[in-house]
């Protein structure tokens, strides 16, 4: 199975719309990183139904977890927010991971869900 792994700052306040925003972001930057450098991943994820998951976390997690996501090769894009509305300008907000193998991202288990 493959999966996306996005992780969403609860240290912040951020209205359900932001989040929902930032989360997006977060997708669509990872998958764009993932396509160029996995199209047979990609085709295998788009198959079977785009599974995403969204955990919450702290700065310190979307940082450590970005860290090891690049360890890995895995690809991984982190959102900082451009300022015009809720949060200051380059807030970091959410850290999407993957599309990737479901057994590449069992690290991320520690994390609870959004």
């Amino acid at each position: 199975m493959v999966k996306q792994i996005i992780i969403v700052r609860k240290d912040i306040k951020m209205g359900k719309g932001k989040t929902a925003a930032q989360v997006a972001h977060a997708s669509l930057g990872a998958y764009k990183k993932a396509k160029k450098l996995s199209p047979k991943l990609i085709a295998e994820w788009e198959s079977e139904g785009e599974k995403k998951v969204v955990l919450k976390g702290t700065l310190e997690d979307l940082i450590n977890f970005k860290q090891w996501a690049d360890a890995k090769k895995i690809p991984s894009y982190m959102v900082s927010d451009a300022g015009r509305t809720q949060l200051a300008p380059g807030t970091v907000t959410t850290l999407g991971i993957g599309p990737e193998k479901d057994e590449e991202l069992k690290e991320t288990k520690i994390l609870k869900l959004l």
